[in-house]
Formats: C-alpha cells, structure tokens, sequence
C-alpha cells in the first residue's frame, strides 16, 4: 500500500512538473513572438506600414534630403567631437562615403521614407547643383544640422520646405572635393564664443531638439513651408497620422 502511494505521489509530481514546463514554454513562445515583433520594427520600422503602402506613398515630386554630412560630422572623431572638446583636431574630417543611417541624422524617418518611395538626394548633390530642387514641389528635410554656403540658399529659397526635425542649418561647413573633406567654418561658439548658429537664420529651433516624445506634435508655417516642433525619430514609426500630414504638406 505504501509503495502505491509512493508511485501515485511520484506520478502527480511528474505530471505537475509537465504542466509547468509545457506552460512556461508556452509563455516563453509567446514572449519571444512579441519580442520578435518588436525587434523587426525597431530594426526595420518601415514594415509597420507595409499594409499602409498604398495610403502612405511618396506625392509626386518631393524628395527627401539625406544628410550625409551631418552623419560625417557625428561619427567618431567627426566635428561633433570638436565641438565638445573631446577631439581638437576634429574640425575637418573625410566625408562618409555610404549612407549610414543613425540617430542624429534621422533614420528612421530616412527608412520609412524610403521605403514609401520618396525620391533621395543629400547635401553633395545639392552643393554641386543648387538648381536640382528646382525639379521638386516639395523638400522634405531630416536632421539636416551641418550644411554648406550653397545648400543653404538652395533650400531656404524653395517655396515648399517641410522641416521634419529640429537643428537644421545649426553648422556651416565647406567642402574640399580635392580630399572629399568637410571643414567647420561657423556654428555655435565656432569662431567666436557669441556665435549661436552657423548661419543665424531667423528660424533655427535647436533648441527644441531634445524634445523627442512629441506628445503634443504639430507643424508650424514658415514662409517657405513647415517646421515639425519636436524630434520625431521614434513617432515616425508609430505614427501613421504624422505620415499623412507630411504627404498632405508636400501636396500643397
């Protein structure tokens, strides 16, 4: 009798121990599917809208501006180490040759953009050839912070510009095609301490960069088109509304 219950006991343990795993692997697949599903629109926050495509696709005529240079200025010992002192000899640096997509300069806008057609160019075409934006209705700009003399005009001269980030045109810079190098010329305490941006336009809202929640987004009317008041680089890739605002923007 006592071995009986022995063998029952061992059996009820045996049969809860099977519960628990099989509910723990359960759970655990589950986890792993939300957490896969998350990884796949942090990495990829273009497929959030893969369904949407039609609805959320490029207006004709508008283009995207990468900046290249800006990502030039940002990568290690690029000129945003000069500016805080951690590199001093950092002022002029190689300019990237492939786009490399990060924080600063925009990302996942640039992907999710992309991805809905909108035609690309960057900051070095603009400098070439002033007049290519005169091909386009509308310019859609990302973190466009570090541009040259000739970029500048260009785009503050296009009648439709829609700013989707804050900070652009905070450094100038020139470009030495014999080196392919980028060289600061002016930006904040660049030469002089009581500089406050490289080109002292009216319009520059460096100082909203840090808010990236957007909680309270909008677009305000410039005179040549529309400035966004926050950081979007993570609403854009939840954010189908803001997506509509900029094709509906870049139709006007």
């Amino acid at each position: 009798m006592r071995n009986n219950r022995m063998m029952m006991l061992s059996l009820i343990l045996i049969m809860l121990a099977l519960i628990i795993i099989l509910k723990t692997g359960f759970s655990d697949a589950v986890n792993v599917s939300n957490d896969y599903d998350q990884f796949d629109i942090s990495q990829m926050p273009e497929t959030r809208y893969y369904e949407q495509y039609s609805e959320l696709s490029a207006p004709s005529n508008t283009v995207v501006v990468y900046p290249i240079l800006t990502q030039t200025a940002y990568a290690w010992k690029g000129i945003h180490d000069f500016y805080t002192g951690r590199c001093d000899a950092c002022s002029t640096v190689k300019i990237d040759k492939f786009y490399d997509p990060i924080f600063s300069t925009g990302a996942n806008s640039f992907r999710i953009l992309e991805f809905l057609g909108y035609d690309v160019i960057d900051d070095i075409a603009i400098d070439k050839d002033p007049n290519i934006l005169k091909k386009y209705n509308s310019v859609v700009l990302l973190h466009n912070e570090f541009v040259t003399q000739n970029e500048f005009f260009a785009i503050t001269s296009h009648p439709n510009v829609i700013y989707l980030y804050p900070g652009a045109f905070n450094s100038k810079v020139k470009i030495n095609y014999d080196d392919q190098s980028i060289t600061l010329q002016r930006g904040p305490a660049f030469p002089e301490s009581d500089v406050k941006s490289g080109f002292d336009w009216t319009y520059d809202n460096s100082n909203i960069s840090d808010n990236t929640s957007c909680e309270n987004w909008s677009f305000e009317m410039i005179y040549h088109g529309y400035m966004l008041n926050c950081t979007p680089e993570y609403l854009i890739q939840d954010s189908d509304n803001l997506l509509k605002e900029i094709k509906k923007l870049s139709e006007i």
